[in-house]
């Protein structure tokens, strides 16, 4: 089994998780496809999109399908070993050889170059965890969410100030941090906290350091990352995860597999079996080992988050 998060956490950094929770796909990064060459990458064959596209019939008869990873803990990396591993991969080995494709070889980039390098054939599928969102949905299609996110705060023990909301939060004049680009800024400022009062840190480690110290009440990331980095705390605690809300509405973030449009037939498939795992309970059981619990598991659909 692949090893947990808590492993190689330290690579887990604020600049990857705003890659992950922005909204924009890094279209700038298109030019840099150019670049992705110098992998070493073999371009798959360009597909038709007659009857929704012929990539599973090539992925099957050549036993192979390339994933597109983007090295962030604990969705898609290289571990120390020199083995592909986390949740989207591991996925990624059990649903392919359901659907008669027994092997599967990484792609590394840059997170903000795994859509161009979909689209420009570097490989056959992001196995990265990616957000779906409208702007990224334009691009590629996605296979229904794998699993969803919520928000969480870090906490003193006992959660003093009772703190489980963003507008608990500003009601009760609590000391805030959040890290360097994430979300959790916008979900803050939404609520009435003042920007500019916000602390900035780093990342989750050193958030926690910061609610240990008594610097700040309480520090906000996503519900696995605050999970996992106060297991061995013994001053702070995680909250419930809960959805913040954007424009009245509450928000919830969900990943999935990303899919040439051309190949429906390919997302289809892939759909199918991924309904079988969540039905059976054995989707939890592949994504557990990388800190995800039961709170991750969703039945949000691609349609939604795509807007439609």
């Amino acid at each position: 089994m692949a090893p947990p998060l808590g492993k190689d956490a330290h690579i887990f950094r604020s600049k990857h998780r705003h890659s992950r929770r922005s909204l924009l796909t890094g279209v700038a990064a298109i030019g840099a496809v150019g670049a992705l060459g110098a992998t070493g990458c073999t371009r798959v064959a360009s597909a038709s999109d007659e009857n929704g596209g012929e990539l599973l019939d090539r992925l099957r008869a050549q036993g192979v399908v390339r994933l597109g990873i983007a090295g962030e803990i604990p969705f898609g990396y290289i571990d120390r070993n020199g083995h592909l591993t986390g949740e989207a991969p591991e996925l990624a080995k059990v649903i392919f050889k359901r659907l008669g494709v027994d092997r599967v070889q990484p792609v590394p980039m840059e997170f903000g170059s795994l859509i161009p390098g979909l689209n420009s054939q570097q490989f056959d599928v992001v196995a990265a965890g990616m957000y779906v969102n409208p702007e990224r949905c334009e691009q590629v299609i996605f296979a229904d969410p794998d699993y969803q996110m919520l928000d969480s705060f870090i906490v003193r023990k006992g959660n003093p100030k009772g703190l489980h909301s963003y507008r608990d939060v500003v009601e009760k004049k609590a000391r805030f941090a959040t890290g360097t680009g994430y979300a959790e800024i916008a979900y803050a400022v939404e609520a009435g906290y003042k920007e500019s009062d916000i602390l900035i840190v780093p990342d989750q480690v050193a958030g926690l350091n910061a609610v240990e110290a008594g610097r700040v009440d309480v520090f906000a990331g996503t519900a696995l990352t605050t999970r996992e980095v106060v297991r061995k705390s013994s001053k702070a605690e995680a909250t419930k995860p809960f959805a913040p809300l954007v424009k009245g509405k509450p928000h919830v973030d969900g990943g999935a597999f990303a899919f040439r449009p051309t190949e429906t037939r390919l997302r289809d498939a892939f759909n199918a079996e991924l309904r079988k795992l969540k039905r059976s309970g054995e989707l939890l059981r592949v994504l557990r080992p990388f800190g995800f619990s039961e709170a991750e598991m969703t039945d949000l659909t691609a349609k939604e988050l795509c807007g439609g």
